[in-house]
């Protein structure tokens, strides 16, 4: 197939899948996987191509905390937490939503965000039950608080990893100093809007919160010794996840470490335990992938990038402005990683050149609109897919349309408020 129509299938392919996730009327994963094994039957990638594309370290960071959440919450520390924090916020939904949202931010910050929505979607699902709550407020308020929380370090979300893999100089300090402010702010205001957006739906029942108060947490445990084994497994899955930037594992590694000492001291059957995995959402992962792997082989991704930043001229403001906004909208609508990567040469290739001195305005300018963007839609980052699958498997089904309505005004809110951040603390 020649280069220019193995271009205009790659398109239609990509467009065609992505018509189908919209429409609701396939599940995801199977549109998804579909359009992957076209871009290998019609010759877009071959075996080898597609296997590259397929980004493992994801793949095994989520199958390995699914498996740890998994035999955890069998202990029922889950409802135990649960019953906790819903005394503690004396059952009022506006009160629980915030904190569950902010423990999610700031987890999200310190680790990643898709082993902090596992933990934290669990504990959701005990609490709204309990009050007999509409769940998908607190799961749309974590899933954006997870992202959120996720821009402010280096280690939150995978494209600050690569950007800080790349530039050396900009270190973890460097990385909270620059982002963590105003991603708080952001955190704020999104947490706002949201308790205004879902006030409807947030509707205090005095009978239930006593209820609540009645409850003996310590009665939900199920299984004392297996929930020790489990946060002792958790606990030091945690401190892998903190120390892998310098011991230079990666997060799957230390996710699956974790997933099978625990199947080993808690003398768990394989069979069972691989049953707690969400293996929709891992083949979602893994038909996207190859789909946008698709994409970048023929040019598109790095076509798009090119092209805008040549329509600036390597001005500063207007350069930093482009690629903070085509970062977002991208985001939105692709795996972000992929163009991140595509991104990173062609603004490293700008300072090489001299035009310009002061790299850094672009280097933040990607960070927040490549992890802030996945906000955008239910398919925009890793962290969206898995609770959407998780709230699947508890009956609750998280619309692509009903997410974006609400999500993607915020996303866009979220970057207005980076691009006064962004043009006042570095171009003025």
């Amino acid at each position: 197939m020649e280069p220019k129509v193995q271009l205009i299938v790659a398109i239609i392919i990509f467009i065609g899948t992505y018509a189908l996730i919209m429409s609701e009327k396939i599940h995801r994963s199977l549109v998804a996987l579909g359009g992957g094994i076209l871009m290998l039957l019609l010759g877009i990638l071959n075996f080898e191509e597609a296997k590259r594309a397929i980004e493992l370290n994801t793949i095994g960071l989520l199958i390995g905390m699914m498996i740890i959440v998994g035999i955890t919450r069998k202990t029922g520390v889950f409802e135990y937490l649960a019953i906790k924090a819903a005394r503690w916020a004396q059952g009022r939904p506006f009160k629980i939503m915030l904190a569950l949202s902010a423990i999610t931010a700031l987890v999200s910050a310190l680790l990643d965000n898709v082993t902090t929505v596992l933990l934290v979607v669990p504990v959701t699902f005990s609490i709204v039950y309990a009050l007999e709550l509409n769940p998908i407020p607190f799961l749309i308020s974590e899933i954006m608080a997870s992202n959120i929380g996720g821009t402010a370090t280096l280690v939150g979300d995978p494209p600050n990893i690569m950007i800080g893999s790349a530039v050396p100089a900009l270190t973890f300090m460097k990385f909270a100093t620059n982002l963590a402010p105003i991603n708080v702010v952001i955190f704020f205001v999104n947490a706002g809007l949201l308790c205004w957006i879902f006030r409807k739906e947030l509707i205090y029942n005095e009978k239930l919160a006593a209820k609540m108060n009645t409850m003996n947490p310590i009665e939900k445990i199920k299984d004392f010794a297996l929930m020790k084994k489990s946060l002792w497994v958790i606990g030091f899955t945690i401190v892998g996840f903190v120390l892998q930037q310098f011991l230079h594992w990666d997060s799957s590694v230390v996710a699956l470490a974790g997933a099978v000492v625990l199947m080993i001291i808690a003398r768990e059957e394989p069979e069972e335990v691989f049953l707690s995995v969400e293996w929709p959402s891992i083949f979602f992962f893994v038909g996207l992938f190859v789909l946008v792997g698709g994409l970048e082989k023929v040019g598109v991704i790095r076509a798009i990038a090119g092209g805008a930043l040549k329509l600036t001229g390597g001005a500063m403001v207007t350069t930093s402005m482009l690629i903070l906004w085509l970062s977002a909208i991208s985001s939105a609508l692709i795996d972000n990683i992929p163009f991140v990567a595509t991104m990173i040469p062609l603004i490293k290739t700008m300072g090489q050149m001299g035009a310009i001195t002061n790299l850094e305005p672009f280097w933040w300018a990607l960070s927040l609109g490549a992890c802030l963007g996945g906000n955008g839609t239910l398919i925009g980052a890793s962290a969206n897919v898995i609770v959407a699958g998780i709230a699947e498997k508890n009956g609750v089904i998280m619309s692509f349309w009903g997410f974006t309505k609400v999500a993607f005004p915020l996303m866009i809110v979220s970057i207005l408020i980076s691009t006064a951040y962004i043009y006042l603390a570095y171009l003025v």
